[in-house]
C-alpha cells in the first residue's frame, strides 16, 4: 500500500473532510458547536444550572463534530430510520443508547424520585392553600398552549410547549419524549435556560404586578407538622390523583416515593442514595443525551425560534399566575399573606422560593418568607406533574 493511499484514507475519513463534505448542513454544526461554547459559559463561570447545563452543553458539542455517529443508528433499532444491511444493535452509537432513557420517560422518573427524596413538604402541609399557589403558577400551560396552536403547531407539539411554563425541566422531557420528540432539543434547552434565568426573569414582575405595602407583608411562624402527616401525605396524594389521571402515575409515582423514603424514618441508606448517588448518575446521562438531540439540521430550523419565545411567555404567565392568585390572598386574608411567594408556584426547587426571599427581603430587611414560599413552590412540582399527566391523557392518543 503506497504512502499517499493511507494519506488519502486519513484525510477522507478525518471530522475536517466530513465536515466540509456536508455543505448543505456544515454551517449549522458550526453554529451549534459554537452555541455549546456560549452554554459551558454560563453553566461554568455564571453558575447558570451548571449541573444540567454543562452535561447538555457537552452533548450539544459531540453531536455536532463531524463523524462521531454517537447518536447513530444503522440497525434501526432505536429510531424511525431503516436498518441498513448488515448493522448490528452494538454498531448503535453510545449516546443514541444512552438517549433510549429519555425516551422512554425512565431519567425523568428517576430524577423525579431524587426530587422527593431531597423535597421537605412540611411547608405545604402547614399551609395547604399554598396548592392553590401551586395550581395558578400552571397559568402560563395553558395560554403557551392556546398560542402554540395558533401558530400552527400540532396539539402534541403545542403540549409540550406549553409545559415549559412548569418551570420543571424533567417534566419537560418527560412529556416531550411521549409526545413530540422531534421537539426535545429544543424544549429541554429552552425549559433549563429559563430557569436559569429565574434571578433575572421574575424580580421586574413581582414589581409591577405587586404594590410596596403587599411586598412588606410579613408572614407570621407556621405550624409544626407531625411525623403522621408527613407520611400519610405521598401516599394519599398518590392514590387519589392516580385514580383520577392514571397518566400521572410514573412522574408522581417516583415523586411521592422518593419523598417517602425520606420521611418514613427507616430508609436513611435509600434516601440518600435516591438524593445522591442516584441523582448524580442520572442527571450525567440525562443532560448528555438530551444535548445530543441538538443536532444543528434539526435543532436550526423555524419550530425553534418559536419555542424559545413561547417558553419565555409561558414561563412568564406562570409567573403573572401564582403573583396574581397571591395578591387575591391577601385581600382575602386581610393581608397576612404576601403576594410575592405567588411567583414560587412555579416549579423550580427551592431557586424560585429563593427568589421571593431575596425579594421580600429587599423591601422588608429581616423578612423571612423562604419557608412560606416552599409551600407553593412544591405545590408547583406536584401541579406540573398533574399537568403533565392531563395532557398525556387528552393528547397521548
Amino acid at each position: 500500500m503506497k504512502i499517499t493511499d493511507i494519506l488519502d484514507g486519513l484525510w477522507a475519513s478525518s471530522g475536517i473532510a466530513q465536515f466540509f463534505a456536508d455543505d448543505q448542513f456544515a454551517w449549522k454544526n458550526l453554529v451549534m458547536i459554537l452555541l455549546s461554547f456560549v452554554l459551558l459559559y454560563f453553566a461554568i463561570f455564571k453558575k447558570c444550572e451548571p449541573l444540567l447545563l454543562v452535561p447538555i452543553a457537552f452533548g450539544m458539542l459531540l453531536a455536532n463534530l463531524p463523524g462521531t455517529n454517537l447518536m447513530a443508528d444503522p440497525a434501526g433499532l432505536f429510531s424511525a430510520d431503516a436498518a441498513q444491511a448488515g448493522a448490528h444493535w452494538y454498531d448503535t452509537g453510545l449516546l443514541r443508547i444512552f438517549y433510549m432513557g429519555v425516551k422512554s420517560g425512565l431519567f425523568p422518573c428517576l430524577i423525579f424520585l431524587g426530587i422527593g427524596a431531597m423535597t421537605d413538604f412540611g411547608p405545604l402541609l402547614a399551609n395547604p392553600s399554598s396548592l392553590l399557589l401551586g395550581a395558578a403558577a400552571q397559568l402560563g400551560i395553558s395560554v403557551a398552549f392556546v398560542v402554540a396552536i395558533l401558530l400552527g403547531f400540532t396539539p402534541q407539539q403545542a403540549a409540550s410547549i406549553g409545559i415549559i411554563g412548569g418551570a420543571d425541566g424533567p417534566t419537560a422531557i418527560f412529556i416531550t419524549g411521549r409526545l413530540a420528540p422531534e421537539l426535545l432539543s429544543g424544549i429541554t434547552i429552552a425549559a433549563y435556560s429559563y430557569m436559569a434565568l429565574i434571578p433575572f426573569i421574575q424580580p421586574p414582575l413581582m414589581k409591577l404586578l405587586t404594590t410596596q405595602k403587599e411586598r412588606e407583608v410579613k408572614m407570621t411562624q407556621r405550624r409544626k407538622v407531625s411525623r403522621l402527616e408527613r407520611i400519610l401525605f405521598p401516599v394519599i396524594v398518590l392514590v387519589l390523583t392516580v385514580f383520577i389521571l392514571p397518566d400521572v402515575a410514573p412522574l408522581l409515582g417516583m415523586l411521592m416515593f422518593g419523598n417517602l423514603l425520606r420521611e418514613c424514618g427507616v430508609t436513611e441508606r435509600l434516601s440518600d442514595t435516591a438524593q445522591n448517588n442516584l441523582m448524580n448518575i442520572v442527571t450525567i446521562m440525562l443532560g448528555i443525551s438530551v444535548g445530543a438531540t441538538a443536532e444543528g439540521k434539526s435543532f436550526l430550523a423555524g419550530s425553534t425560534l418559536k419555542i424559545i419565545v413561547l417558553g419565555l411567555m409561558a414561563f412568564c404567565f406562570s409567573t403573572v399566575g401564582g403573583l396574581l392568585f397571591g395578591k387575591l390572598m391577601y385581600v382575602a386574608t386581610k393581608g397576612r399573606v404576601n403576594p410575592l411567594i405567588g411567583s414560587a408556584g412555579v416549579s423550580a426547587v427551592p431557586m424560585a422560593a429563593r427568589v421571593s426571599q431575596r425579594e421580600g427581603a429587599k423591601y422588608l430587611p429581616g423578612n423571612y418568607l423562604l419557608m412560606h414560599a416552599m409551600g407553593p413552590n412544591v405545590a408547583g412540582v406536584i401541579g406540573s406533574a398533574v399537568m403533565a399527566g392531563f395532557l398525556l391523557t387528552v393528547f397521548g392518543g
